[in-house]
């Protein structure tokens, strides 16, 4: 293994090291590496909560969740990321803003089987999420 760059050798290996200006610029870039990584994760799970929040109103199957997440983003030009928290939120009993109350209705409208109804959670919170 070589590094670039480098001036340091083991004596009988073909390794070399890097030098210390390229070590602190490899530790950089694998902290901000490790950083992404976790907000990821972060995201993911919270996109993976706002999937089971809208199964359960929606009366869908999991891969019909993330459909309707994607298209509630996309109709309302809000991350998928966003999208999830507020739902997630709203979950928790946190209202819901207008705009995303009717793309998520919209979405799930055309998603759900014909002839199914929404949820009563959705009808419930979507209507006290309005302004009195």
């Amino acid at each position: 293994m070589s590094f670039p760059h480098s001036g340091h050798t083991f004596p009988g290996r073909t390794t070399t090291l890097p030098a210390s200006d390229d070590l602190r610029i490899g530790i950089s870039e694998l902290r901000w590496d490790i950083c992404r990584l976790q907000e990821a994760v972060v995201s993911h799970a919270v996109v993976d909560q706002a999937v089971g929040v809208v199964i359960t109103v929606g009366g869908l199957r999991p891969d019909q969740g993330i459909d309707v997440l994607t298209v509630v983003a996309q109709r309302t030009g809000i991350s998928l990321r966003t999208v999830a928290e507020r739902l997630v939120a709203w979950a928790a009993c946190e209202p819901l803003s207008d705009d995303l109350r009717t793309a998520l209705e919209t979405a799930l409208r055309a998603t759900r089987p014909a002839g199914t109804q929404p949820a009563t959670c959705l009808v419930a919170l979507s209507q006290s999420s309005r302004p009195a």
